[in-house]
């Protein structure tokens, strides 16, 4: 039994797809979040695309109140229990987050697979992982996600009561089942998140070795599918996997190069973001992100010729905050100049965006003029100090050591005398302690 259950557990529950007909819903509570709405289904079907569902029909529909037990209400499950009958449907995904309890009554009324926004992002994350830290990144986020979701995956062991003293009842299958998942479930939390902060030990390392040799170093961010790679691939010359589908890179890659002055560089392509995004996966991909957190520089890149460039600029905007990397100096990049653009939305982001250069990565056009942009931020970016730190705030130390480059160190009575090259965002945490 136990060998069925990690085998049960192994598999995400996208893995039961034969059939691949897939019903999607969405909610809005007025008319003004109702265009919102359908522009959150539209990145739906890209995720069902890239996943390689079918979505062959969508309902958009108002939400008054949350059913706690069906999220929606008797009528609008009705509607879709007959669409799914008339159509062929086998998946139904809600764009919406919907609770493990609502999900197994929804199954029960349907009599199909019923999956969320978040249980999607995950599949197709864990369909495109190909190293093995985005696995094990993946694979930590899944079993979060099902954790509270375990009972589902035994429903069909009855739980059999015995009648006795006091009227009481032994453990059925199922009940027993749950707690051995359980059991097998937070082991392999356990044992994930060891190998990933192994994981995390060794890029810390790599990252001060790259700190002392003074490289600085630029992260290129932005919204799944804005460009990041074909950038990543244009300022590096390297080869790298380009697909026009959401999330085709996961893994963060590190290339050095030559600006066209002479000063080197350390580039880093990210994985991107979207709206939503489980914060299982958010915590899990911490480590990864940490690279773009670090950064001297990030690029943050802009798809100018999406119609919804500005709600996917304020979603990675968030996102980085919510990392802490809010307050790192960024290029905003607008990409795809070479399609044809909105000049409405181009002027909306560039009243919102300081520091901004239009390009098209795939044409290379305004490369040039990216490259110049960030040796210019480069020169204004680090500055050398000469520090007289007293021991009693030797976390400010630590914090240069991990974040600085360290020119030289002494002890002298109580402080600690540190010359070092520092970027621009420490200075204000050392000025007190400048000779």
């Amino acid at each position: 039994m136990e060998e069925d259950t990690r085998k049960k557990l192994g598999e995400g529950r996208l893995s039961e797809v034969k059939d691949t007909q897939t019903l999607l819903v969405g909610t809005y509570t007025s008319k003004q979040e109702k265009e919102v709405t359908t522009e959150h289904i539209h990145e739906l079907k890209s995720l069902c695309d890239t996943y390689g569902l079918d979505p062959i029909v969508s309902v958009i529909a108002p939400l008054r109140k949350i059913e706690a037990s069906t999220f929606l209400g008797k009528g609008k499950i009705e509607e879709i229990a007959e669409i799914c009958q008339e159509k062929g449907i086998n998946i139904v995904i809600f764009d919406d987050e919907i609770s493990p309890q609502q999900q197994r009554n929804l199954e029960k009324i349907f009599e199909r697979i019923v999956i969320d926004r978040t249980e999607l992002i995950l599949g197709v994350f864990a369909q495109r992982a190909q190293t093995k830290e985005a696995k094990l990144q993946v694979k930590l986020a899944q079993f979060k996600y099902q954790l509270p979701r375990l009972k589902r995956l035994w429903t069909h062991l009855e739980r059999q009561r015995v009648s006795g003293k006091g009227g009481g009842y032994l453990k059925g299958m199922g009940e027993r089942q749950i707690e051995v998942d359980r059991r097998l479930l937070r082991e392999r939390i356990t044992k994930l998140q060891n190998e990933l902060n192994e994981v995390k030990k060794h890029r810390t390392v790599q990252r001060k070795a790259r700190v002392k040799k003074g490289i600085p170093t630029i992260a290129i961010v932005g919204y799944t599918n804005a460009g990041k790679s074909t950038l990543f691939q244009a300022m590096t010359k390297e080869e790298v996997f380009i697909e026009d589908k959401l999330f085709a890179t996961l893994d963060t890659t590190t290339r050095q190069i030559h600006l066209p002055g002479g000063q080197k560089v350390l580039f880093i392509d990210t994985v991107g973001f979207i709206r939503k995004i489980p914060t299982t996966l958010v915590a899990a991909f911490k480590s990864t992100l940490e690279e773009a957190i670090q950064t001297d520089i990030l690029l943050h890149v802009i798809d100018a010729s999406s119609p919804h460039a500005l709600d996917q600029a304020k979603e990675t905007k968030a996102i980085l905050k919510e990392l802490g990397a809010a307050d790192r100096p960024v290029i905003t990049v607008f990409n795809k100049t070479d399609k044809k653009l909105s000049s409405e939305t181009l002027v909306k982001l560039r009243v919102t965006y300081p520091h901004t250069v239009e390009i098209s990565a795939k044409t290379h056009k305004g490369i040039d003029e990216l490259y110049h942009k960030i040796a210019e931020m480069i020169s204004r970016l680090r500055k050398t100090v000469h520090l007289k730190i007293p021991q009693s705030h030797y976390a400010l130390v630590s914090l240069l050591m991990k974040e600085a480059r360290i020119l030289s160190s002494d002890y002298i009575d109580n402080y600690i005398v540190i010359d070092a090259e520092i970027p621009s965002h420490l200075e204000h945490k050392v000025e007190m302690f400048e000779k």
